[in-house]
């Protein structure tokens, strides 16, 4: 989530029963220098139903928005997951996210208010990325958006912004269906607590799902979902993902979690953890939450611009707005871009300078030494006219300026199943 999320798909309760045993990856290197980890105490945490799988399978596990999660398994370093994942199929745990259901007959309305995209238009079991906004039009957090009909939508959030989204869903429930626009059908909302959610990630994914089913995975295309028949059970499985690489992403009822995540990571599938995540995420050019999104970010600065609806961005009647449109017509001050940095790795945080005035221009928000292009990349925000591609620019990396250069996002060709 998050997140640009890439697609995550469910829908209402479905039963799902599997069987397998699980291998973990070889060997353990370093690990990416990745900033999203929380800083509560382990007594604290959160566990996803696959925690005792995770432990089970020799998983070095670490504090990450609010849970603790694996960053990587056994002796694989973060560099060799990530290369198992571009060149066959990685699974991870992505349970940490919130599943919500929205059911009613002004479902559609309610969240075209809340973000805004057009769900009017999508056809059902089709996806969208979107964002929910603060009222002066600030990201409070990227979200997918997933139709089933008129009157329910899946809607997946981030486990970081947990109470942040859940209070602002019940807040404006109860305004939606307090005011006129609900006269025709109140919408209702219902978190799948401690739902199961995994991701099945890489060019190798398709094939090994499809040894697994009947269904013709070919007529799945990126961003859509159906019911695929799995041994006698109906699995809800949407094709989509976090790592610019082909994929499946399966929400999961709590008591089978474990069944399938075992059906699911025999050779040539893989564990993988955070580590790997980030750094595909980042060579795919997505947001993580937290580093490259916040409440003070608007979609047109965050190069979000395409979530919004062609004929909502005029009238559109959506919570923020004013403050879109006013980014939309000026420009926005800052827009985010991605970098290749000469010499060593930016991280979240190194301040961004032009070249050759040294005037301070913006910030980073991800960086990384990327293991597929062998560059080191980052992405963050710079003042509007240094945007543009091939703008040369100098990053403050441990006290020393090093030359980066403007450069489009993602930093990788995806491998999308488009058809």
């Amino acid at each position: 989530m998050a997140t640009v999320r890439a697609l995550s798909m469910c829908t209402a309760r479905h039963l799902v029963l599997f069987r397998s045993r699980c291998r973990a990856p070889r060997s353990l290197a370093g690990w990416t220098n990745f900033r999203g980890l929380a800083t509560s105490t382990e007594g604290t945490l959160r566990k996803t139903g696959l925690y005792d799988f995770h432990i089970n399978n020799a998983a070095k596990m670490v504090p990450f928005a609010g849970y603790q999660m694996p960053l990587a398994y056994g002796n694989v370093g973060q560099g060799a997951s990530h290369a198992h994942v571009r060149t066959d199929a990685g699974l991870f745990d992505v349970g940490h996210m919130v599943q919500s259901n929205f059911r009613g007959r002004t479902a559609t309305a309610f969240l075209e208010w809340l973000t805004p995209s057009s769900l009017t238009s999508l056809t059902p079991y089709t996806s969208t990325l979107s964002v929910l906004l603060n009222e002066k039009g600030g990201i409070i957090d990227d979200t997918v958006i997933t139709k089933h009909s008129e009157d329910a939508y899946y809607v997946v959030t981030n486990a970081g912004r947990r109470d942040r989204d859940l209070t602002w869903f019940k807040e404006k429930l109860e305004e939606w269906n307090a005011s006129e626009r609900a006269q025709s059908g109140k919408v209702e909302h219902e978190v799948l607590e401690d739902w199961g959610l995994v991701a099945l990630q890489g060019p190798a994914a398709a094939q090994y799902l499809q040894n697994l089913t009947s269904f013709d995975l070919r007529e799945l295309t990126f961003g859509k979902s159906a019911f695929v028949p799995i041994q006698g059970f109906n699995l809800h499985v949407a094709r989509g993902g976090y790592t610019g690489e082909d994929g499946f992403e399966i929400s999961i009822p709590p008591s089978q979690t474990t069944d399938v995540t075992k059906l699911l990571c025999n050779a040539p599938v893989q564990l993988a953890g955070l580590g790997a995540r980030d750094s595909l995420r980042l060579e795919a050019g997505m947001c993580l939450y937290g580093n490259d999104l916040d409440e003070d970010t608007t979609p047109v600065e965050a190069g979000l611009t395409w979530v919004i609806g062609k004929e909502r961005k005029e009238t559109g009647d959506f919570i923020g707005a004013e403050g879109v449109r006013k980014h939309l017509k000026d420009g926005p001050p800052r827009r985010r871009v991605g970098f290749i940095v000469d010499g060593a790795p930016a991280r979240q945080g190194a301040q961004i300078y032009s070249s050759p005035q040294k005037e301070l221009i913006g910030v980073v928000t991800s960086g990384i030494p990327s293991p597929t292009l062998g560059k080191n990349i980052a992405m963050g925000y710079v003042k509007s006219g240094f945007h543009k591609k091939g703008t040369e620019v100098e990053i403050d990396v441990r006290n020393k300026l090093r030359k980066a250069i403007v450069s489009p996002m993602p930093f990788m060709k995806p491998n999308y199943w488009r058809g």
